[in-house]
């Protein structure tokens, strides 16, 4: 079952009632209007996924109310448009006014199956692209294999089955908006929209409007709670949100409903709501700053992400990510870090978490004219102080003991392995390691015995 919702507007009763049974066969859910007057009274009443509308009818044709609704402001959903009159001028008209495309009558119920699917499609893929722009060279998922980002991520597996409400609380720059995207991407919901909501950018003199939308007699504007509907609402900052815009979001919350500013009848909403904040938001509560009720309505499962400076050795992981990013999506000279920059970078304490790890290598990316990134640059960016020069002939020198010995071991015995031919019992026997604990420790390193021995033959 998709859920998505289709408006059919079509003057004639047949055709209203068969595409009805065909697309509720498909799993849609599906409402209809014979004129005019009830397709903007169903559109006004629930926001659809698409709109299936027929371009002659009695009151007021097709292409009438289309160029009514562009003109009103952005459609909110793809419209498809049929007729047994089309003109190539109609079908130019339609598309210039925002139809996705135009199916002429008698109907082919194949053809029609197949453009409504890439239509839905297509705004899915828009969405996407909007939340991809606006989270620019975010992760995809949440990068460390450190144990509490392992953790982390079995705990946002286990959130994502259930629909309740999320609180996600850390410093600024920490991944928030990666993890609350993390839920939305294995949860139910997951091919359902994921909208976006920055209380800080919310309008001061009007904050309610882009959140629960307009409506006047001649237009609706659909806010983020309807944009999100079948999806999730990631609320950013939500510590920023003032008082009366809390009173209203906790109400269409407990009913899933909302009211548009300026609207007349509530409208039904099915959202999972993700809120975030840098703040403590007990504190809030406790200050006055912040509706108890609506807190304890969030917190139902709070969730913390960690500094990355109480996650450090997922640092190489994630300097690896943005290297590649920016490198291979952005476009910028590749540059590789030494061993005393890691160390470096290691060193300091990052009080903007992972997104100042972000823009620190994109400035070094940009800014630098050398193929390596030492660690006086490092240096100079973050102010930690020099450590020792190293010998330049050992630069593992720079490094912490247990990275030193770890690449040691493995070095150590890639050779050990590669003098016997890939034979784990000889090399245990050679070096004096019972062979059990060696092949605990070839995996902690990542060394594969098979290849080894696969290349010896060679």
């Amino acid at each position: 079952m998709s859920g998505q919702q289709i408006l059919v507007v079509d003057d004639e009763p047949d055709i209203r009632l068969l595409l009805k049974e065909i697309l509720e066969d498909e799993g849609f859910v599906v409402s209809v209007a014979e004129n005019a007057n009830q397709a903007r009274e169903a559109r006004r009443n629930r926001r659809p996924d698409l709109i299936l509308l027929d371009i002659w009818m009695p009151d007021t044709d097709g292409i009438t109310l289309l160029k009514e609704w562009s003109e009103a402001g952005p459609l909110g959903s793809p419209v498809i448009m049929m007729s047994g009159h089309g003109t190539v001028e109609t079908a130019v008209e339609a598309t210039r006014l925002g139809a996705y495309d135009f199916i002429e009558k008698p109907l082919s119920i194949a053809k029609l199956m197949l453009t409504v699917q890439r239509a839905l499609e297509n705004a899915s893929l828009q969405r996407e692209n909007v939340g991809l722009r606006r989270a620019a060279a975010g992760a995809s998922e949440p990068i460390g294999r450190s144990r509490v980002m392992e953790a982390l991520r079995a705990s946002c597996r286990r959130i994502a089955q259930h629909k309740t409400a999320v609180f996600i609380a850390g410093e600024s720059g920490s991944g928030k908006e990666v993890f609350a995207r993390y839920i939305h991407q294995h949860s139910p919901r997951a091919s359902g929209p994921f909208i976006v909501v920055n209380v800080a950018g919310l309008a001061r003199e009007n904050p309610d409007n882009e959140l629960f939308g307009t409506e006047d007699a001649k237009r609706v504007v659909y806010g983020s709670l309807e944009q999100a509907n079948g999806g999730t609402l990631f609320i950013k900052d939500i510590a920023d949100m003032d008082l009366s815009t809390q009173a209203r979001l906790l109400n269409a919350l407990e009913q899933q409903t909302l009211l548009r500013v300026g609207g007349r009848e509530p409208v039904a909403v099915d959202v999972r709501v993700i809120a975030a904040t840098k703040r403590d938001l007990a504190a809030e509560v406790a200050g006055g700053r912040f509706r108890d009720d609506l807190y304890y309505h969030l917190n139902v499962v709070p969730l913390q992400v960690p500094a990355l400076r109480e996650h450090i050795e997922d640092l190489d992981d994630l300097l690896s990510y943005y290297v590649d990013y920016f490198s291979l999506q952005e476009g910028l000279p590749r540059r590789e870090f030494t061993p005393g920059a890691r160390a470096r970078l290691r060193d300091y304490r990052w009080p903007g978490n992972v997104r100042e790890l972000k823009n620190l290598v994109q400035r070094l990316f940009i800014l630098g004219t050398s193929e390596y990134v030492e660690g006086s640059e490092i240096g100079a960016a973050t102010g930690v102080r020099a450590p020792q020069e190293a010998d330049s002939a050992h630069p593992e020198f720079e490094l912490p003991l247990r990275e030193a010995r770890e690449r040691f071991e493995k070095a150590y015995l890639e050779f050990q392995l590669q003098a016997c031919e890939g034979s784990v019992s000889r090399v245990a026997e050679k070096v004096g390691i019972e062979r059990t604990h060696l092949y605990r420790k070839l995996r902690s390193l990542g060394i594969d015995p098979r290849q080894i021995k696969e290349a010896s033959r060679d």
